[in-house]
């Protein structure tokens, strides 16, 4: 297939989750044969964080504004499938755009569900509509479960399929490094998380001064209050992960308040951190039982005094236990080939829906 992506961003992981989960899968897609052409908004704080301005696994350019995708047109009329991705800039307009020059498939790959829904029920969604979301041919979400049948129920998505994150286990491994920290935690800053963070890692540090700690990631404000024992680290770009999980004796993963609503939401924190036989301990939310044996992959821990007792826990076996589910079914590699089968899913839907009209045409006219 040739497939054309418009996304967030692959050139920056710096303060997102989408560029790590579009390499994952894109690498992975192409391997299998396809053809891929990124297109990416060309914005200031991407481009000066810029990780991977290069990719070996796909063509990747920018555009300057929803005026310079014009130039594009042909690319994205000429694919056999185009993908959308949540968060484009003006996403509601570049996805009436793919959908009135694309030929082949059209598909939204939403990685933030649940505070899209959400948005979208306020009415205040920048990045899809309820028009443009039932436009799409293949809705690709980030959140399985229940909110699948809701989103063909009560938006109008004409095929939801669960589309989670995935790793590159051949970046994402374990690394031979000394421990350096009992408790880490890798993420940009969110509102509505930094509480689960004070509860689970914050307060068990205050409480544990000789055990030691780490938060990586962007956009912390200032007058946030460490512990002597917490080490700050601004920005952790993905090339560094797998050394900073396996310098890790446990991960915390947090999950944002609408993700918890929604169930089986995972993280790509959860696999990448799996990947490197890190152990894993992580708020509760429905599904996640689905993926990781509670007690013998993750630890699931509501307060402090739950981490504290975690970290008590001897990690390696946790660990490997997290290796072995992510490797069993969580990899890009697997994740790809699963895309792979819903676009041709929607590829012969399509073919089967024009065929249906072209018929149904020449009986009208032969009628006549």
């Amino acid at each position: 297939m040739k497939l054309v992506v418009l996304g967030l961003s692959l050139s920056s992981s710096w303060g997102n989750g989408h560029a790590t989960t579009f390499r994952a899968l894109l690498a992975a897609f192409a391997a299998r044969g396809h053809e891929v052409l990124f297109l990416e908004r060309d914005v200031p704080w991407y481009a000066a964080h810029r990780d991977l301005a290069e990719p070996g696994f796909c063509r990747l350019a920018y555009y300057d504004s929803l005026a310079g995708l014009e130039q594009w047109r042909g690319e994205i009329a000429a694919a056999d499938a185009v993908m959308v991705g949540s968060y484009v800039p003006d996403g509601v307009a570049v996805g009436a755009f793919v959908q009135d020059a694309a030929r082949g498939v059209t598909c939204f790959y939403d990685i933030d569900t649940p505070v899209t829904l959400a948005a979208l029920d306020r009415g205040e969604c920048e990045y899809l509509s309820s028009e443009v979301l039932a436009g799409y041919d293949l809705y690709c979400s980030f959140t399985g479960g229940p909110t699948l049948a809701r989103l063909e129920r009560d938006y109008g998505a004409r095929a939801a399929r669960a589309l989670y994150c995935s790793v590159d286990t051949a970046l994402y491994r374990p690394l031979e490094t000394a421990k350096r920290w009992d408790l880490t935690y890798l993420g940009t800053y969110s509102p509505d998380r930094q509480p689960t963070l004070d509860r689970l890692l914050v307060e068990p540090a205050r409480a544990r001064p000789d055990l030691r700690f780490a938060v990586a990631g962007p956009r912390y404000p200032a007058e946030i209050e460490w512990p002597a024992n917490v080490e700050r680290i601004e920005h952790l770009p993905p090339s560094e992960h797998a050394g900073f999980y396996s310098a890790s004796r446990f991960t915390l993963n947090v999950t944002r308040a609408d993700m918890i609503a929604a169930g089986h939401s995972p993280s790509v924190r959860l696999f990448e951190a799996g990947a490197c036989a890190t152990a894993i301990i992580s708020d509760r939310w429905e599904g996640i039982e689905t993926l990781f044996a509670p007690g013998e992959a993750i630890i699931l821990a509501d307060s402090a005094v739950e981490v504290i007792a975690a970290l008590g826990r001897p990690a390696r076996a946790i660990g490997k236990a997290a290796r072995k589910a992510v490797l069993d079914g969580h990899s890009a590699a697997a994740r790809a080939g699963q895309f792979e089968a819903d676009l041709a899913a929607a590829i012969a839907g399509r073919t089967e829906t024009n065929n249906n009209d072209k018929a149904g045409a020449a009986d009208r006219r032969a009628m006549a």
